[in-house]
Parts: C-alpha cells; sequence; structure tokens
C-alpha cells in the first residue's frame, strides 16, 4: 500500500470490474482516489494498473495515482471532509454491510456515501430514511458496462440536492461528452487523456430512488431494444436464409441510418466474428440461452404494478425466459406443426420493411419507457426532466443512439408529452412506416419465426391508435360474475352502474 499524507478527494470501496474503472476514471480526471476492498490482491492490482497508466500518460494530462487502503478507518482517515465515499458492491446485503462496517469504522453524519450498483429502487428510497442522521445515503445509477466505467459512463444521480451540489463536479468530468451541436459521442479511449470538452452525460434526477428508477426503466428498454435486434437477425436468417456475415452487412448499414446505435453497431461485429475453435461464425456456436440479472423484470413488473402498459419490455424478459426453456424446446420442436417456407420474398423489399418494422417498434419500446417513469414519478411525487434524461443517455449507456436526439427536442419542445407517439416527428414516422411494419409482422407470423417485441409494439400502437377497445365488454363480464360495476358512455365520468343479472327483469341499478 502507498503512503498517503496528502488528504484524498474521494473514496472508492470495492474494486470489481465497475469499481476499479470508475475510480481510474476519477484518477484520470486529476481528483485524489483513495481504493479499498476486501481482496487487497484487487487493490495491489489497482495500483499498480493506476501507476503504469500514469507514468505512461500524455504531458498535459493532470491524472494522479489510486492510493491504496487496507482497511475503511485506514480510508475515513485520508478523505477530505465532508468526505465523498463510491461504493461498487453487488445490490442488496452488501450494500448495508459496508455501510453498517462504515458506521463501525467512525463515519460522520455529514459523509456521502454513494451507492453506484444496480440497487432496487425503492430499496435506495428506505436506505437514504434509515441511515438519516449516520451519514448522507446518496445513490448514482451508472450506465455504460466496463469502458463507460473507465472513459466514460452515463450517470444517473439521485439524493438529497445537497449531496449532488457536492458530487456534481466529479460526476461531470467522469461522465461521457457529447458534442453541443450534433447530440453525437465524443470519445476517446486513452488513459490519462479523458475527454473534457461536450456535455457531460450526468444530470441530477430527482429524490431518492428516481435515479435507479430511472436506470431500471434505461435497462428494460435494453432488453427490449437487444431483443428487436435479434428478431431481425432471427428473421432475416430464417426467412431469407442469408448468413451471419451477410445480416452483419445489413446491420453495418442500417447503422449509418436512423437505426444508428451502440447495440447494432455491436451486433454487427458480433455476427462478423468467426469462432476461434471451428472457424464458424461464433454466433452459431453460442448456446441459445439467454441470461437476465433482474433490473428488465424489475421495470415488467413496476408498469404492471402502476398500470402502464410496456409489453414490449415485458416480452424481451418473457423471450429470455423462454430461450432458458431448451429442453423443453427441443422436445417441442419435434412435435409442435409448423409453417411453410414463404415462397417468392423480394429480399430487397422485405430488407427494408425490418428496417421499418424495427424502427416503428423501437418508437414504441422508447414510449413505453418513458411513459412508465411519467406515471410512477407521479405516484411518488418526482419531477423528472425527461428532455434531460434522453440527452444523458446520448452516450455512456448501452442504448445511447443518434435516435434520443430525437426524443430530447421532442421533451424539449413539449416537456409534459404525455407519450412519445403524441410528437408531431415520431407520430409522422409512425404513420409512413405502419403499412411495411404490419406487412413484415404478417409475414414473420406466416413464416413461424417468433417475433414477439416487434409484434407486441405494433399491438401497442394500435392500440393506443383506436378510441374504443373492447373493454366495455369487459366490463361486462366482470359485473355479470362479480358485481364491479361499469361506467356508461351516457353519463358523466366516475357514476357507477350495475345490471341485476340474476333478476328476471335485470334492472339497472345506480351505485
Amino acid at each position: 500500500m502507498q503512503n498517503h499524507t496528502q488528504l484524498h478527494d474521494i473514496g472508492v470501496i470495492g474494486l470489481g470490474v465497475m469499481g476499479k474503472n470508475l475510480a481510474l476514471n476519477i484518477a484520470d480526471n486529476g481528483y485524489r482516489v483513495a481504493a479499498f476492498d476486501l481482496d487487497g490482491a484487487k487493490v495491489r492490482a489497482a495500483v499498480s494498473q493506476s501507476a503504469a497508466e500514469v507514468a505512461a500518460k500524455p504531458a498535459h494530462s493532470n491524472a494522479t495515482e489510486l492510493t491504496g487502503v487496507d482497511s475503511l478507518k485506514s480510508m475515513l482517515a485520508c478523505l477530505s471532509s465532508p468526505r465523498l465515499l463510491l461504493l461498487s458492491v453487488p445490490a442488496g446485503a452488501p450494500v448495508d454491510g459496508v455501510c453498517s462496517a462504515l458506521m463501525d469504522a467512525g463515519i460522520k453524519p455529514e459523509d456521502i456515501v454513494i451507492d453506484t450498483g444496480n440497487s432496487l429502487w425503492t430499496d435506495t428510497v428506505k436506505r437514504e430514511q434509515d441511515y438519516a442522521g449516520r451519514f448522507v445515503f446518496f445513490s448514482s445509477a451508472v450506465s455504460g458496462g466496463e469502458v463507460g466505467a473507465r472513459f466514460g459512463p452515463s450517470l444517473m444521480p439521485s439524493g438529497k440536492k445537497e449531496a449532488w451540489d457536492r458530487v456534481a463536479p466529479i460526476w461531470r468530468a467522469i461522465a461521457a461528452k457529447v458534442d453541443n451541436a450534433t447530440g453525437l459521442p465524443i470519445e476517446r479511449f486513452e488513459p490519462g487523456n479523458p475527454v473534457l470538452e461536450g456535455e457531460p452525460c450526468t444530470a441530477y434526477i430527482g429524490p431518492a430512488g428516481s435515479g435507479h428508477y430511472v436506470k431500471m426503466v434505461h435497462n428494460g428498454i435494453e432488453y427490449a431494444d437487444m431483443q428487436l435486434i435479434c428478431e431481425a437477425y432471427h428473421l432475416l436468417s430464417d426467412v431469407l436464409s442469408l448468413s451471419a456475415q451477410e445480416i452483419a452487412a445489413i446491420f453495418e448499414r442500417w447503422n449509418q441510418g436512423k437505426l444508428n446505435s451502440y447495440l447494432m453497431g455491436i451486433s454487427a461485429e458480433v455476427l462478423r466474428q468467426p469462432d476461434p475453435v471451428t472457424g464458424k461464425p461464433l454466433v452459431e456456436m453460442i448456446l441459445d440461452k439467454a441470461g437476465q440479472k433482474g433490473t428488465g423484470l424489475w421495470t415488467a413488473v413496476s408498469s404492471l404494478q402502476i398500470g402502464t402498459p410496456a409489453p414490449t419490455i415485458a416480452e424481451a424478459v418473457y423471450a429470455r425466459a423462454l430461450s432458458n426453456q431448451k429442453a423443453l424446446r427441443t422436445e417441442l420442436a419435434s412435435r409442435l406443426g409448423g409453417a411453410e417456407p414463404l415462397q417468392g420474398v423480394d429480399a430487397e423489399s422485405f430488407i427494408d420493411e425490418l428496417e421499418q418494422a424495427l424502427y416503428c417498434a423501437k418508437i414504441c419500446c422508447y414510449a413505453q419507457g418513458f411513459q412508465l417513469m411519467a406515471m410512477n414519478a407521479a405516484e411518488q411525487g418526482w419531477e423528472l426532466d425527461f428532455a434531460a434524461i434522453a440527452r444523458i443517455w446520448r452516450a455512456g449507456c448501452i442504448i445511447r443512439a443518434t435516435f434520443l436526439q430525437s426524443i430530447t427536442e421532442a421533451y424539449e419542445a413539449e416537456p409534459k408529452l404525455a407519450n412519445l407517439m403524441m410528437a408531431e416527428s415520431f407520430a409522422k414516422a409512425l404513420g409512413e412506416a405502419q403499412q411495411s411494419w404490419r406487412r413484415l409482422v404478417s409475414k414473420a407470423v406466416l413464416a413461424g419465426v417468433p417475433s414477439p417485441c416487434i409484434t407486441s409494439a405494433l399491438a401497442y400502437y394500435d392500440g393506443y391508435r383506436r378510441e374504443t377497445l373492447p373493454a366495455n365488454l369487459l366490463q361486462g363480464q366482470r359485473d355479470y360474475f362479480g358485481a364491479h360495476s361499469f361506467e356508461r358512455i351516457d353519463t358523466p365520468a366516475g357514476e357507477k352502474y350495475h345490471l341485476n343479472w340474476s333478476s328476471a327483469e335485470r334492472d339497472l341499478i345506480k351505485l
């Protein structure tokens, strides 16, 4: 461990992949960082990497070396007051374990503890309340993975505004940056040479829990965005019998247009990668069982609890669950009848329809996510700035895409937009592309290629496009068997009625 006679600006607790890279990012920006992990080998490795990178830093760099400490008490002793402590530990019990250990080590009421893990937002709300008076519990969701943490993530902080004022300079320095004029990412992946220009992809989200809720919805959208691309791959492979290389070329072309995104770019790269063992496309050697860590599930559950539709996000979660039923799928594949191959499909038209369908589904997917955030914000009394949220997702995070610039502009023009589909630009795009979308969905169904996210997004679009839905019959059913009552179209809103279905006269009763 190094000697540390000078007080440090921030302590980082937990030096796994994310914690170590956040610590190095902060040090790149000239802040003095003390680093601790229960595994001393991780501390030594982080300090060694930092020393090597600082030794090779550009002449103009003000990067500092990490200081390793061997205990939380030592960390508290070497930090300037009020202390800033960044936690990068697994969500759940480990967060409370570190908080308890910090209290034992002598943390003060004015010190700030920042949880950067993927915590459930309700846990964050509870922790702020539980630790009040002992220290300030703050949180900041982080998106961007390992590379984002090292060279510029998207950061979604929430909690006490006074704590944000203390944290903000560091967060703005380490966040991903975008060009103010174009909204495009400004990226540089050089240790000791951080991006200083541009608009930082971080903003104060709101009270405790709001940042983690926004990140949760981000991850739900991420699930859907990934599944949409996977469905496109499946359709191109099955319907047009294209190779992985040919599909990669299509994705690369799409990535130059309105479907430009980090996920589209890496999907093309994955498809181009040969398997080092067999020489076949690597994607064809990867078992088709998808994992998940829970945030997509939380988003789908939240939509059900609040009562706002997010079918495309939910279907993406179900798609991962279905993929894990590999043994059952293998058995049923030999038992269940399937569709006949489509005949006479024009490849060029099909690819164009698929591109239009993907874009439309993407609009609906984001509409679901933003509406969900709005509904929960109303329940919690949060004032969320949706233009700012879209802005901080333009770089650093997994769903970063040119598309987010359009969302930013939509909310800047109309901050209280009830649904993204109401924005003129998106309504126009959906109207122009919907027939292509419908043709694509029809072909997918006829070909027997499961496309739950593309299809559910169309049902979402059509559901909102209809002034009248068959819920009138549903309310009649509910009133028949459960006396749940119903409203009438010819009486004031809120007036409830029940029909006495069991009587011969079937009297209408005003409740």
